[in-house]
């Protein structure tokens, strides 16, 4: 299958500091490609180099087998992190503005009801919910019919339910094979609509691949987790790696029944005991490490 976008040998420097050192991968029409790292991994680098924002030091971005071109531009649709809607416009007003600046448009009513915007469509942007302003942003970023769109960690803010409903509208625009690239802290988000995905870390990539496929690679174990001062100070001397963290300690193990009838054994309550799969955010924090990033 022809790539959408491929990315080749593509690195970033800043005087001495590699930004991105040399990442390759190539993106299938139709599919959402995640690419994910802690706070200056580069992820936000690369995608500002995919999107033309910004030059690149060396390499090469290639849409549809040729260079970025106009024609990339203009089949290209970003929404941002944080973009600034025109003040005193109704939504109405804002998606006529931007659909005028190009030559090809999707059709308003289309937007309109991809999006959800019906109920304020005729709201002032100024008196928008934090979740009804992403919904506009995805719609100025949809009303170029565009064939790749990139979604620039586009929940961050949202309460719980407005950040599912938005996984929705993105679901929706999956079923219509659009090429979609998201940037996401939110590991459930990413596992959830990401058909593939690609951490980074220190400028690299060091996995790759379906969220399934990851997991089932670097784990085999599941994860029981209970209260640390049901467990105590010690690690019992338990032959299972140990982790404490948010005053929960959590054990990985291939054997949940043993592991189960020693905490048994060694007298510790089990009242506050979970036990589940190992989950993208654990496989997140074992390539990154837990240590906090600035």
């Amino acid at each position: 299958m022809n790539s959408a976008i491929e990315v080749i040998n593509l690195r970033k420097h800043y005087g001495s500091l590699e930004a991105v050192a040399g990442i390759s991968f190539s993106i299938p029409p139709g599919i959402c490609f995640g690419l994910l790292g802690p706070n200056g991994a580069g992820k936000t680098t690369a995608v500002e180099i995919m999107e033309g924002i910004r030059p690149a030091s060396s390499g090469q971005i290639l849409y549809k087998g040729k260079p970025m071109n106009r024609t990339y531009k203009s089949e290209m649709g970003i929404q941002f992190q944080t973009t600034a809607l025109p003040d005193y416009l109704t939504v109405r007003e804002v998606l006529r503005l931007f659909g005028s600046l190009y030559p090809r448009t999707t059709p308003f009513d289309e937007v309109v009801q991809l999006c959800a915007l019906g109920d304020f469509l005729d709201r002032d942007t100024r008196k928008l919910s934090g979740g009804q302003r992403q919904r506009v942003l995805l719609a100025t970023a949809l009303v170029n019919d565009p064939e790749i769109l990139f979604l620039d960690e586009p929940t961050t803010g949202m309460d719980p339910q407005a950040r599912r409903n938005f996984w929705d509208l993105v679901k929706a625009i999956k079923a219509r094979k659009k090429t979609m690239v998201l940037t996401t802290h939110y590991m459930e988000e990413a596992y959830i609509l990401c058909d593939e995905i690609a951490i980074m870390d220190h400028g690299r990539i060091i996995a790759q691949g379906p969220p399934a496929g990851l997991l089932e690679k670097h784990f085999a174990a599941s994860c029981v987790s209970l209260p640390e001062p049901d467990f105590g100070a010690g690690d019992q001397g338990l032959p299972w790696p140990i982790h404490r963290a948010s005053g929960r300690v959590e054990i990985r193990t291939t054997n949940v029944d043993l592991t189960l009838r020693q905490l048994m054994d060694k007298g510790i309550p089990l009242a506050g005991l979970q036990v589940r799969s190992q989950t993208l955010e654990d496989l997140f924090l074992e390539l990154t490490g837990r240590d906090l990033r600035g």
